[in-house]
């Protein structure tokens, strides 16, 4: 099954902060406190922020489509990491952060997620950066079993606050290359 991949539109910030109201808590930890995750997702995936996110020339979001909903999104920074944790684990400069990676559970395991990161890849390639990096809870399995089947691998650590809670964080990198990833490749022939 083929998804339709777009960039974000200024229209799409409510459908965002929606979406990611029903796929952030997934990526949290279980101790997560209800509490902390909604001071979050009101601190910076509240519709507000989307606004402001799809402003910035620096920010680029692209979205999975399916008829007018969203099921998915990324959201890259073209901008050097700021955390000096990240800074110093960083080998391939410049390098574009992987901000948010999230695909609405009803659409797992149908390969969305890896249009997603296909169409992401592409999308920060063609900012000229040489690598791409992000931050993943250490405790967050899937995640990590995703980013890696993507071509990324740990270079670090980092810290993340959740609401009131320090939440550690691997810092993952990958080189970025014109070409999809092979997996993406062979799953497309599958499908």
């Amino acid at each position: 099954m083929s998804h339709l991949l777009r960039q974000a539109t200024a229209d799409d910030a409510g459908a965002l902060a929606e979406l990611a109201a029903v796929t952030f808590p997934l990526a949290c930890p279980p101790s997560s406190s209800a509490v902390d995750i909604a001071a979050h997702l009101a601190a910076t995936l509240s519709e507000a922020c989307f606004d402001d996110y799809l402003a910035d020339p620096d920010i680029t979001i692209t979205v999975i489509d399916s008829e007018g909903a969203l099921d998915g999104y990324s959201l890259l920074v073209a901008r050097p990491a700021t955390d000096p944790d990240v800074a110093a684990a960083l080998t391939l400069h410049p390098s574009v952060e992987l901000s948010k990676c999230y695909v609405h559970p009803a659409q797992h395991g149908l390969g969305a997620a890896a249009e997603l990161m296909c169409a992401t890849l592409a999308a920060a390639a063609a900012t000229g950066a040489a690598g791409i990096w992000l931050g993943v809870n250490n405790q967050n399995e899937r995640a990590l079993r995703f980013y890696t089947k993507s071509g990324f691998r740990q270079v670090g650590t980092k810290s993340f606050r959740l609401g009131t809670t320090l939440e550690h964080d691997f810092v993952l990198e990958r080189a970025l290359t014109p070409e999809p990833p092979v997996w993406d490749i062979q799953q497309r022939q599958e499908e």
